[in-house]
């Protein structure tokens, strides 16, 4: 059966009362840049010890729902799993946008975004910040030519692409998670398991966030949508939830194990105030476990009422999960050399101190605005959905 796609209407009251409210969160994004630009980071919660802060956070979030949408899209073309082609150019569409968020994260928190193509000119094999920068590129670039190509129904071009799209797509976050888990300096990032764990944290977080896009989509265009397109995601979230437990078990495991390890492992599963909160609340719990058994177990995970919480559950979960990665890990003091001391006149020994200034939730709400109000406008101006989706 062909799927046919088409532009919605667009000329509701409601329709336009969501473009100005999402254009107003997105907005939020460039003037929040705009004052941490001007004005310095001091107005944020960054400082001398916590040079990453939420920032960062979002741009490793972003990239990784934008890889796990890729990589949906793609199972009808290359894995040859016809029920996800209704879906395919809403999955590479919210990829683009969200790699396009992500890199704005980046390029405004660097506070010299004048310098955005310095790494294209000083390349550094050694470095992810520089291999990234080309994987980065390639990735949004290769995205918009697999839309191009499903947009003309080119069916060879959109497979050959869909394959290189999944190779790139798992390189790219590979590439991410190495940024963190090449860094041995810092117990808590450095361990070889991040760029697999990465991975698998982004096929959830794309899994849950095609259920909310499409569910929410379909209900207010609409569109005929059959639940158990959203069942099999649901069930394809759960098993990906499934793995990111395992790789976030052995890794904490692994770290606990080694000696050297101890201090870093207590902070963070024991003794680290809001942090270990954050870890067996925020992550393990409700991100989690909660919405694994609610969309695993025969008794919820036929209804929506359940599969939907549980994919915003799953999203902040992968959240949490980023910020966990990101933060705890710069609060610990550096140690450079083992069973050596080094002084010094800069907080030699001590725990920094880190919190979400207003400054950075704006601009993290700016840059989720950007995706949403990029997707609403898309799916006007183009063919994206389709005029149903039935089994």
């Amino acid at each position: 059966m062909t799927t046919r796609y088409t532009k919605i209407d667009g000329s509701s009251t409601g329709y336009r009362n969501f473009l100005i409210v999402s254009g107003a969160v997105a907005a939020l994004a460039p003037l929040s840049a705009l004052l941490m630009f001007t004005n310095g980071h001091y107005i944020t919660g960054m400082n001398n010890q916590v040079p990453w802060g939420m920032p960062i956070v979002m741009a490793v979030y972003l990239i990784g729902a934008s890889a796990g949408s890729l990589l949906l899209s793609a199972m009808s073309s290359v894995f040859g799993m016809k029920e996800y082609k209704p879906f395919s150019r809403m999955a590479a569409l919210l990829a683009v946008l969200l790699i396009v968020s992500a890199l704005m994260a980046i390029i405004l928190d660097w506070g010299r975004p004048d310098r955005l193509f310095i790494p294209f000119f000083h390349i550094q094999p050694r470095s992810m910040f520089s291999l990234n920068a080309f994987l980065y590129s390639s990735y949004m670039a290769l995205g918009l030519l697999y839309l191009w190509a499903m947009f003309n129904e080119r069916e060879k071009l959109e497979k050959q692409l869909g394959l290189l799209a999944v190779l790139l797509a798992v390189l790219v976050h590979s590439g991410t998670g190495a940024i963190f888990g090449f860094v041995f300096v810092r117990e808590l990032y450095n361990s070889p398991l991040l760029p697999p764990s990465f991975i698998s944290a982004a096929l959830s977080s794309g899994a849950a966030l095609m259920i909310l896009a499409l569910y929410y989509t379909f209900k207010f265009t609409g569109r005929e949508l059959d639940e158990r397109h959203i069942h099999g995601l649901a069930k394809l979230m759960g098993i990906f939830i499934a793995v990111v437990l395992y790789f976030i078990f052995i890794e904490n495991v692994t770290r606990a194990y080694a000696p050297k390890n101890y201090e870093a492992a207590s902070f963070l599963l024991l003794n680290g105030g809001k942090y270990t909160f954050y870890f067996w609340v925020g992550l393990i719990g409700l991100g989690l476990i909660v919405p694994m058994i609610l969309v695993l177990n025969p008794a919820t995970n036929r209804s929506l009422k359940y599969i939907i919480p549980a994919a915003w559950m799953q999203l902040l979960g992968v959240l949490v999960e980023r910020y966990i990665i990101v933060i705890p890990a710069q609060i610990m003091p550096l140690e450079f050399f083992h069973d050596k001391e080094i002084t010094s006149d800069f907080l030699d020994g001590a725990y920094a101190n880190y919190s979400v200034s207003p400054v950075e939730w704006a601009y993290s709400l700016g840059l989720v605005g950007v995706v949403v109000f990029g997707f609403a406008v898309a799916i006007k101006l183009w063919p994206i959905l389709p005029s149903q989706a039935n089994s």
